[in-house]
């Protein structure tokens, strides 16, 4: 995967920057820690502009994350309660459930989200239940920038100041990738054996 990914920001420069996130924020698998880390040795190196390449990735992450904010958005909160109480194990929630996670993202949304964007997988999983708690758009969108801005700039001068042992940032994140997933792996297991409906489903 890495080396598609240079080849992107070699050839297209600041435009594969900003088509790669937009990539990592459709596609969970694809790591921004594989990213951005390279544009900030690109910079280093006098072939991008730290604030381009920040502007651009940052740019890309939210574009990218707009798809799923819709989908949860357009799906709508009715029928996720319809499915929680039919199909709740699955989802590993049932509508009282869901009806409490929402209220609170409702309170606290802009917060769970701009800190969301700073971990792994949630980054892009957290636009939906935005979507369906109904966060207005300015507002999401502010907090996903945010949130984007605050983790690119760490993976961008960390590449920067790394140089060409910029892979080094791929090799100290990449287990805490694998350790988030696995924790929502063992979160969703541990709800699917001790879930409850909410009411008799008809």
């Amino acid at each position: 995967m890495t080396d598609w990914i240079i080849q992107a920001i070699t050839d297209l420069g600041y435009l594969g920057i900003f088509l790669v996130m937009l990539a990592e924020s459709l596609f969970p698998p694809i790591p921004s820690e594989l990213i951005i880390p390279f544009a900030g040795f690109a910079a280093a190196n006098g072939q991008l502009s730290l604030a381009g390449v920040l502007v651009t990735a940052t740019l890309g992450a939210v574009v990218g994350m707009l798809p799923w904010y819709f989908a949860g958005r357009l799906f709508g909160l009715e029928r996720v309660r319809w499915l929680a109480d039919r199909h709740g194990r699955l989802i590993t929630m049932n509508s009282a459930e869901i009806d409490v996670a929402v209220a609170a993202f409702r309170r606290f949304g802009p917060i769970i989200v701009l800190f969301g964007r700073l971990m792994p997988i949630i980054r892009t999983l957290i636009s939906v239940p935005a979507g369906l708690a109904r966060m207005s758009l300015p507002v999401f969108l502010l907090a996903s920038g945010t949130g984007a801005l605050v983790w690119n700039t760490f993976l961008t001068l960390a590449g920067f100041i790394l140089h060409e042992h910029y892979h080094v940032i791929e090799v100290v994140l990449d287990p805490l990738s694998y350790a988030v997933l696995a924790l929502v792996v063992l979160i969703y297991l541990f709800r699917v054996i001790t879930w409850k409906p909410s009411r008799p489903t008809a």
